[in-house]
């Protein structure tokens, strides 16, 4: 009878500790591509087969491990590639999308350390834009939404828990800068609500433009490119209304992605002192969802390199996963701004862009 009770007890320990270490790997992507036509650049127009219209082509590996309790060790790694040649879509650099190991718990929320999505972007992608950061009509064409301000690497992200639809994220980035800690490194703040088919964010990010050797030397300021961002959108079932205003302050707090898109004698000068404004709608037409948008860059500086642009896209489901897209976009520039129309994956060459593509997740 002890020899039955001391295995029961066995077996039941045994299946306890292999239940909290269990453990489950998920493999996912996107494939996407199409065709691009881009007009009204220097170098004249050009229609191209082109990867990640809508969305980036990607492969991803993501991980849980059940701790016990309410702890769980999570992971993600994300490789971009391209399907028009097959190539990754950043040389030398395998992970460049995303690549973190973290903790997470229901009550305390999830802290994660890497290669990581800047909540400024999020915002930007998952709230303020019809188009979800992708084809012609995307918000990065006029938002400062690039480099920096979509991944950033040596960072730490916390999320806090969902309280009654209102949680907060933040991130610190390193910058890992011998001799000056603060050279280079960047952080964000994101205040969130959802609920009720409403969703407003309210991110700030400021990052440090210095380089170690320039931020020591005698005489040279710092300057912080600072970016404040608002947005929202409301379902109201029948039609969805997207809207975004941000704030940007300070050096490459408004980069122009393509240097002199237009090779204008005086080229094109990024904004240290700008607004931009987005309004949008998406609405279910037929199997699929119709998406609009207008936005606007106020540059307030001297230069008074304005430009707004609008868009029009349709998106059509031929499966839960398989979808058939277009769409297209015009960009006004004024005083020798250089904004270029671009989409998810590339920056564009001219005032104009049309896409037709299809996208696979998996």
């Amino acid at each position: 009878m002890k020899k039955l009770t001391l295995a029961a007890i066995f077996a039941g320990s045994f299946a306890a500790l292999t239940a909290h270490a269990q453990s489950n790997v998920t493999i996912y992507g996107i494939v996407d591509a199409g065709i691009v036509r881009e007009t009204g650049g220097a170098a004249g127009d050009v229609t191209k087969v082109t990867s990640g219209i809508g969305s980036q082509s990607r492969i991803g590996f993501r991980g849980v491990e059940e701790l016990g309790g309410d702890l769980s060790a999570i992971f993600t790694l994300e490789s971009g590639y391209k399907i028009d040649d097959g190539s990754l879509d950043s040389s030398n650099t395998l992970f460049n999308r995303q690549a973190f190991v973290g903790l997470k718990s229901k009550t305390m929320g999830t802290l994660t350390i890497g290669r990581q999505y800047n909540p400024l972007y999020n915002a930007m992608s998952q709230v303020a834009d019809p188009f979800g950061a992708g084809y012609a009509g995307n918000i990065k064409n006029l938002f400062p939404a690039g480099g920096v301000n979509t991944r950033v690497s040596n960072a730490l992200v916390y999320s806090t828990p969902n309280w009654s639809g209102f949680s907060v994220d933040g991130l610190y980035a390193l910058g890992e800068q011998p001799g000056d800690n603060t050279a280079g490194r960047q952080f964000a703040i994101g205040l969130n609500y959802s609920g009720n088919g409403l969703n407003v964010r309210l991110v700030h990010n400021n990052r440090n433009n210095d380089s170690a050797p320039t931020s020591t030397a005698v005489g040279v300021d710092r300057e912080d490119g600072k970016n404040t961002l608002l947005a929202a959108n409301y379902d109201f079932k029948v039609v969805k209304l997207f809207a975004a205003y941000e704030w940007d302050k300070g050096l490459n707090s408004s980069p122009i992605p393509v240097a002199n898109a237009y090779g204008l004698k005086t080229a094109p000068k990024p904004s240290t002192d700008a607004n931009d404004a987005l309004i949008g709608i998406t609405a279910p037409l037929g199997n699929g969802t119709l998406m609009a948008s207008w936005m606007n860059k106020n540059d307030k500086t001297v230069n008074n390199q304005d430009a707004h642009q609008w868009a029009i896209g349709y998106s059509y489901a031929l499966s839960k996963r398989t979808s058939a897209y277009t769409a297209y976009a015009k960009i006004k520039n004024k005083n020798g701004a250089g904004y270029t129309v671009g989409n998810n994956n590339e920056a564009g060459s001219g005032d104009a862009a049309f896409n037709l593509g299809v996208r696979h997740t998996f």
